[in-house]
C-alpha cells in the first residue's frame, strides 16, 4: 500500500523537462494533435449516431464517450509514462488529439444545462453525478488494467 493515496498514480514524464521558448512554434506536434483530433472526433460523431439517447432524455452518447474515454486515457497514460521510451507524438497524437476529440466536455455540460433548463432537474444532476462517478471508477480501472496488461507493478 502506498504511503499516500496518489501516490501509485502516473507522473507526467515533462514535469522535469527544460521548457522551450515560446518563440520556438512547434507545428509538427501541432499536426500531430490536429491530425489525432480528427480521428478521435469521428469516433465520437460514430458513437453518438450509434448510441442514441434514452426516453428520459438521458444523453447516453456522451456518457459512453467520456467514460469509455476516461477508461482508455488511463490505460495509455500507464504505457506513455511505465512502459514505452519517450515520444515526441505519441502523447500528442493520441493522447491530447484522438483521446481529446473523443471525449467531450463542453457537450456534456451542455446536455445538463439543456436538461436542467427543460425542468429535467433530477435526471440532469444524475447525469452528471453518473459521469463524474463512472468516469473516476474508469480511470482507476483502467490504471489497473493497463499495468496489469503491462505487467508493472506499483
Amino acid at each position: 500500500m502506498a504511503e499516500y493515496p496518489f501516490d501509485d498514480l502516473p507522473v507526467d514524464p515533462d514535469v522535469e523537462a527544460p521548457r522551450t521558448p515560446v518563440r520556438q512554434r512547434r507545428w509538427d506536434v501541432a499536426l500531430a494533435i490536429a491530425a489525432g483530433g480528427a480521428i478521435g472526433g469521428t469516433m465520437r460523431h460514430a458513437v453518438s449516431v450509434v448510441v442514441p439517447d434514452g426516453g428520459d432524455g438521458f444523453p447516453w452518447g456522451t456518457f459512453v464517450e467520456n467514460v469509455s474515454g476516461a477508461l482508455v486515457l488511463a490505460v495509455l497514460v500507464v504505457y506513455l509514462v511505465e512502459v514505452w521510451p519517450p515520444s515526441r507524438y505519441a502523447r500528442p497524437f493520441l493522447g491530447t488529439g484522438v483521446l481529446g476529440g473523443y471525449t467531450t466536455f463542453s457537450t456534456f455540460m451542455n446536455e445538463a444545462r439543456e436538461l436542467l433548463l427543460d425542468g429535467r432537474g433530477l435526471v440532469a444532476f444524475g447525469y452528471v453525478a453518473a459521469t463524474l462517478l463512472v468516469g473516476l471508477s474508469a480511470t482507476l480501472a483502467g490504471l489497473r488494467l493497463g499495468r496489469r496488461a503491462a505487467r508493472v507493478s506499483r
